[in-house]
């Protein structure tokens, strides 16, 4: 009887110990996944619930809720214009599915799956996602006409900026020259597909740009008297370049020489004298 009651205690103690033994094991691996994850919230910083596609919308398809889903995105890393969870929207964030809207929202720039909803990339509620819809107040659509070298080779695209060179005659000597006559204007339209999978881009015949009505009437004088070309820039890099303009003196570094001036003849001054039907003309020292 005392050797059962020992060997169950033995049996007991030993239960207890792997008891013990497991469930510090099972502590430390929790505190290890716990000090991980505060690692990881530590160098993600909070998360917030961003709007993204969950299947391919392609240019002037309608966006609907069952297009979008909610996932977690890092706060620190949110792009400019996202939708955010309606729960969690600041006073300066825009709504995607506004309460009460009828009208729908279409697509402007092609999205893949689960890329997130930009402003930039959606219209407002209602707006159609023509030409229209990418000007903003007092701007109209201005198209330029261009080719292989104007047209920057064929690569400039939709949400783009161009500087407009303006090629021709000017001046009282009738010189050609070049100059900057618009910087930064954003292209809205482009005749044109390019080949996502090698980069290869059709040339394009014209490219449309969104510009105020000034610049369109100076737009349309200077294609109208000259050749239009388009320098692709960065979309950061829109301030005015100032004055640029280059001619066939200045591209060759020549530096025109004033004009001789013919030196004034001398002053003669005489008196004329009459003898008769004779006249004498004598000269005399100038007084002044």
């Amino acid at each position: 009887m005392r050797m059962i009651f020992g060997l169950v205690l033995v049996v007991g103690l030993g239960l207890a110990g792997f008891a013990v033994y497991m469930t510090q094991n099972f502590v430390n691996q929790t505190q290890v996944a716990l000090n991980h994850e505060r690692e990881l919230r530590a160098k993600t910083g909070p998360l917030v619930q961003v709007y993204v596609v969950n299947k391919v919308k392609k240019y002037g398809d309608t966006l609907t809720k069952d297009d979008v889903q909610l996932i977690y995105w890092p706060q620190n890393a949110l792009p400019t214009h996202i939708f955010k969870d309606p729960t969690t929207l600041g006073k300066d964030d825009k709504v995607l599915f506004p309460d009460g809207a009828k009208d729908p929202r279409f697509v402007t720039r092609q999205m893949e799956k689960f890329e997130p909803v930009l402003a930039e990339k959606v219209t407002e509620p209602g707006q159609t996602a023509g030409l229209t819809g990418q000007l903003g107040p007092g701007q109209g659509a201005f198209a330029i006409k261009v080719d292989v070298a104007s047209g920057v080779s064929g690569f400039v695209q939709p949400g783009d900026h161009v500087d407009v060179y303006w090629t021709g005659a000017a001046g009282d000597n009738n010189q050609n020259m070049t100059r900057l006559i618009e910087t930064g204007v954003k292209v809205i339209a482009v005749d044109q597909k390019a080949d996502e999978a090698t980069g290869a881009a059709s040339v394009a015949r014209t490219v449309t740009v969104a510009a105020t009505r000034e610049q369109v009437a100076r737009l349309a004088q200077a294609a109208a008297t000259g050749k239009l070309a388009l320098s692709l820039v960065s979309g950061t890099e829109v301030a005015d370049a100032g004055k640029v303009e280059v001619d066939g003196n200045s591209l060759l570094g020549i530096v025109a020489q004033p004009a001789a001036v013919a030196p004034e003849p001398a002053k003669v001054c005489s008196v004329k004298t009459r003898k008769g039907a004779d006249v004498a003309d004598t000269p005399i020292p100038c007084t002044n």
